[in-house]
């Protein structure tokens, strides 16, 4: 980045470094994975096994494959996964707490990432350099730059890398994106994602021990050293930004890829603002609850909504997408399917679900093209990168007044829905008892940025936050260090 001192690109370079050292002893062997015949099946190592990954573990169960490792730094989670599925498949499945101890084994050919976010980048690097093909949930990163540093390790080894944006391979999105790119609900140019999720408070702000089952070092990696400051261990990390990225981080790149995918919108976004708050209670977490990201590209524009208080449907969705067509719209209910409408409200067509992303990954495996992929990483990467910036914005911001939220909005002069959204935002805080004048909202600015070096215009500070300090040994690398 051009904001960042020679000094600092040196730090980084060195780390960097002092990473592949001590990184999967295969990393210097890159490349060298063992050819996988077409009637062979596939070992696999599943990293995190206590969410995501028990519904990836399933997706993942299959003729054509056998898992051999799982790996999580929660020895007690993790050995009884490890013991069950070794006696569900018929085979010994390992147990590691480090995954670099399964980058090892050369027989291992795929690498399903379900850790934590702040893991997801660094775990499904170090996996392609040592030959690996890689699973990485979504988002694929933490921050924007180690996002585009996924897609350099997987071009630069010829890794097959898919996202974990499973609406890529679903029929009823690609039917519903072919039929509004069509133009069969007129122009369409405004789309707008939706994570209406109740979520609670996580407890009060303190210092809690940490499971004793649980390697802390290993879990938390990447990220600067920090105690154990949430009541509740597991899952409640999304909700401090050290670790996770709200659900402006933690939904947003599914409703957002789709977004792009239907407006055919292939960068980052040229301008975001975004603005909201934790509103309704007090505790550890202080990712916001409350959120809108406004992204706008050319004459394009993107809107995604967090609402982690109560909150009904809008137009029948409430975690999904919209597109705005001038002779109508298309709704999409996340993972269920959708429906068409024409501008009086009449049903014109509906878009089913069903799909197989698991599978897609795995043909695309056996083929060596990632253009076989349906959410290739970089796809992963521009859709967690907007969600990325958009958290920028807002963790720029301040709080004030809502008049003055409102004035600096118009004055934005984007899409004419997004005033109409902080009216529908003022009056959902009204309704779960948030009074915005008493508790107010915080505004970022509006960042410029350049999507072809995915850096923003004249704000050191914003550049600052496309990236974080990583605490040795997980280093991911910077630009060019791959």
């Amino acid at each position: 980045m051009a904001e960042l001192s020679r000094r600092r690109f040196l730090e980084d370079s060195l780390l960097a470094a002092a990473a592949l050292a001590v990184g999967p002893a295969s990393v210097a062997a890159a490349g060298e994975a063992k050819a996988v015949g077409p009637n062979e099946k596939l070992s696999i190592a599943l990293l995190g096994v206590n969410g995501r990954g028990r519904e990836l573990m399933r997706w993942f169960t299959r003729k054509d494959t056998v898992f051999s490792y799982i790996v999580d730094p929660d020895e007690e989670i993790g050995r009884q996964v490890a013991d069950s599925l070794s006696e569900k498949q018929g085979s010994k499945v390992k147990f590691e707490r480090d995954l670099r101890k399964a980058y090892d084994d050369k027989s291992v050919d795929l690498v399903v990432v379900a850790t934590p976010n702040h893991w997801h980048s660094l775990a499904a690097i170090w996996a392609m350099q040592a030959g690996k093909d890689v699973y990485v949930e979504k988002p694929v990163s933490h921050n924007v730059s180690e996002g585009r540093r996924c897609v350099e390790t997987a071009r630069k080894y010829n890794r097959i890398c898919q996202t974990g944006t499973q609406c890529r391979s679903m029929g009823g999105s690609i039917e519903a994106v072919k039929f509004v790119q069509s133009g069969q609900i007129g122009k369409v140019d405004f789309a707008r994602g939706l994570c209406y999720k109740r979520r609670k408070s996580i407890g009060p702000k303190g210092i809690y021990n940490v499971p004793a089952s649980v390697d802390y070092n290993l879990w938390q990696g990447p990220a600067a050293e920090r105690p154990l400051t949430r009541p509740k261990f597991h899952y409640d990390w999304h909700w401090q930004y050290h670790w996770g990225n709200g659900d402006m981080g933690n939904q947003g790149p599914h409703q957002m890829d789709i977004c792009r995918w239907g407006l055919g919108i292939n960068s980052l976004s040229e301008k975001v603002i975004s603005y909201g708050g934790r509103l309704g209670y007090e505790d550890a977490g202080d990712v916001a609850n409350t959120q809108v990201a406004i992204h706008t590209i050319g004459d394009k524009t993107i809107v995604f909504e967090v609402r982690g208080l109560e909150t009904p449907p809008l137009l029948g969705a409430s975690v999904g997408v919209i597109f705005y067509g001038a002779d109508g719209y298309v709704v999409l209910n996340s993972y269920e399917g959708g429906a068409a409408f024409d501008k009086k409200g009449n049903k014109i067509k509906t878009f089913k679900a069903g799909g197989d992303h698991a599978g897609n990954f795995i043909a695309a495996v056996r083929s060596r093209k990632h253009s076989d992929l349906n959410a290739d990483i970089l796809e992963g990467h521009l859709s967690a990168g907007l969600a990325h910036t958009g958290t920028i914005s807002y963790r720029l911001g301040a709080p004030m007044p809502l008049a003055e939220i409102k004035k600096q909005l118009t004055a934005v002069k984007c899409h004419d829905n997004c005033i109409e959204t902080i009216e529908r935002t003022v009056e959902h805080l009204k309704a779960n008892n948030v009074d915005p004048d008493k508790t107010q909202m915080s505004l970022g600015p509006m960042l410029t940025m350049n999507p072809a070096t995915e850096t923003f215009v004249g704000n050191s500070a914003a550049n600052e936050m496309l990236t974080r300090e990583y605490r040795k040994p997980f280093v991911v690398p910077p630009a060019g260090g791959v």
